[in-house]
């Protein structure tokens, strides 16, 4: 084998051992959202997750992600923050193919929800100013917007049915 061979499985291994440790993180916290009516202690997160049910854009698989999102009078919004990756996440591409989904959320009765939504992205001051307020909630999310390297973070809106 060569070096170069050798140096890419070896990231390879690394890209699958990262993606293991986001699928189990991102379980754990479906579980604790789904055992504790919506609220999530890991990480202070708090009522501020909705689990979001999606479509594979290139699987056709069904997806949940436990993602941030604010409730207001229009629906919900959504950060593909990525944790500050320079790349869309991969629910980016899920609901850009499949605008039409579920979403569990916390209620207002102490327990949770579910609603069929369209997602759309946001764009030009509405996708800005709902940014905006995603940074006013949490520094973490200027944070980052730093480290995408110049990536635009998209913001979704997700509309009911």
């Amino acid at each position: 084998m060569s070096d170069d061979a050798g140096e890419t499985s070896v990231a390879m291994a690394r890209v699958r051992a990262h993606d293991e440790a986001v699928s189990d993180f991102n379980q754990a916290i479906i579980d604790e959202f789904r055992a504790n009516g919506g609220t999530v202690t890991a990480m202070g997160f708090g009522r501020a997750l909705a689990l979001v049910h999606s479509v594979g854009a290139k699987s056709g698989e069904p997806r949940v992600n436990p993602l941030a999102a604010i409730r207001d009078d229009l629906g919900w919004l959504l950060p593909a923050s990525a944790g500050g990756s320079p790349k869309n996440p991969a629910w980016y591409h899920n609901l850009k193919a499949h605008p039409d989904i579920e979403i569990e959320y916390p209620n207002d009765e102490g327990g949770i929800s579910t609603a069929q939504v369209t997602a759309t992205e946001l764009t030009g001051a509405e996708r800005d100013e709902a940014w905006a307020r995603f940074k006013a909630r949490s520094s973490g999310f200027a944070e980052y917007e730093k480290a995408a390297q110049g990536r635009v973070i998209p913001v979704f809106r997700l509309t009911p049915r």
